[in-house]
């Protein structure tokens, strides 16, 4: 029986992994940092640390552990440096630390793309992220996610640690929030949009399509020591995106040309400029490695995706 711990076990990505491990009978611990109820399962049980720095009690939930799949991170992009360092680079470090104590085998590090930067366009000069790209963080976010990479990668040269690296996009699904949830919000309305003239590109991935990799991240010899880019492997611009929630959702949708220049001023002055980067702005992966080195593809279609995410399944 594989013998899995995931951290953040509250958390979006980590809820649906703990689903679908306990449905393979995997023996699944969970590591949070609040209470949590997820039911009676005689091959999972959770750890509250509420202390990032307790390597005793990370020490006891490692006992015994094949893999870490380290889901736990901080991600609201208003916060500041050293919460980003204390969370995203401190615990791993601790986590890694433990881990080569109690004698784990594996460590799966969810990351993100924008440790390779922002954007994909033609000001840029790049159009597609590749897995071995030159790393180009941006924000304090995506700095502590690439501090954390490259301090596994050190301990795994020093100690033999199998460390994989999974680099996410935005992830969709049953119960998203951010950007897709108001999204969602403003189909609901049924009132034109002004997004026209967005031609941009951007790749994504569906929650099933993340757990499905990871899992075979989990079990694969050739994960060891590797990068990999993730994505669902076709690319939509916001109003594509859009047309296919409303179409889950039996509507349809209006959209009127709006200046783009204008869109990102008002994003300015409003303080949503991420928010409208995103919504305008190109970022394209290429997953072709990921797939080659893993034998892998997504095998849920970005229309049976969002179909799932609108319905909530």
């Amino acid at each position: 029986m594989k013998k899995i711990l995931i951290t953040g076990a509250t958390g979006f990505i980590a809820q649906n992994l703990i689903k679908k491990s306990l449905a393979l009978d995997y023996l699944v611990r969970g590591i949070t940092r609040k209470p949590i109820d997820f039911g009676n399962y005689s091959n999972l049980k959770f750890f509250f640390i509420d202390n990032i720095n307790s390597k005793e009690k990370l020490n006891k939930a490692l006992q015994g552990i094949d893999c870490i799949v380290h889901c736990a991170g901080k991600t609201n992009l208003s916060s500041n440096a050293d919460n980003f360092k204390l969370i995203n680079v401190q615990f791993t470090k601790n986590l890694a630390e433990c881990a080569l104590k109690a004698g784990v085998k594996r460590f799966i590090f969810l990351s993100s793309i924008k440790v390779n930067g922002e954007s994909t366009t033609k000001a840029n000069k790049i159009k597609v992220f590749n897995y071995n790209d030159e790393p180009n963080p941006q924000d304090s976010y995506a700095i502590s996610k690439k501090e954390a990479e490259k301090l596994l990668q050190d301990i795994a040269l020093k100690t033999g640690l199998e460390v994989v690296i999974v680099r996410l996009p935005l992830v969709y699904g049953s119960g998203v929030k951010g950007n897709l949830k108001r999204l969602i919000k403003l189909i609901k309305l049924r009132v034109p949009l002004p997004f026209k003239k967005i031609k941009n590109k951007r790749s994504y991935i569906g929650i099933d399509n993340v757990i499905d990799l990871l899992i075979r991240c989990i079990e694969h010899p050739n994960a060891v020591g590797k990068i990999f880019l993730a994505s669902d492997g076709k690319d939509l611009s916001t109003p594509e995106l859009m047309n296919l929630i409303a179409s889950a959702m039996n509507r349809s949708i209006k959209f009127f040309s709006f200046p783009i220049g204008l869109l990102k001023f008002l994003g300015f002055i409003f303080k949503k400029q991420n928010e409208v980067d995103r919504l305008v702005g190109s970022l394209q992966i290429d997953n072709s490695y990921t797939k080659k080195t893993l034998d892998w593809s997504p095998p849920i279609s970005v229309e049976e995706g969002i179909r799932r995410m609108v319905q909530g399944k």
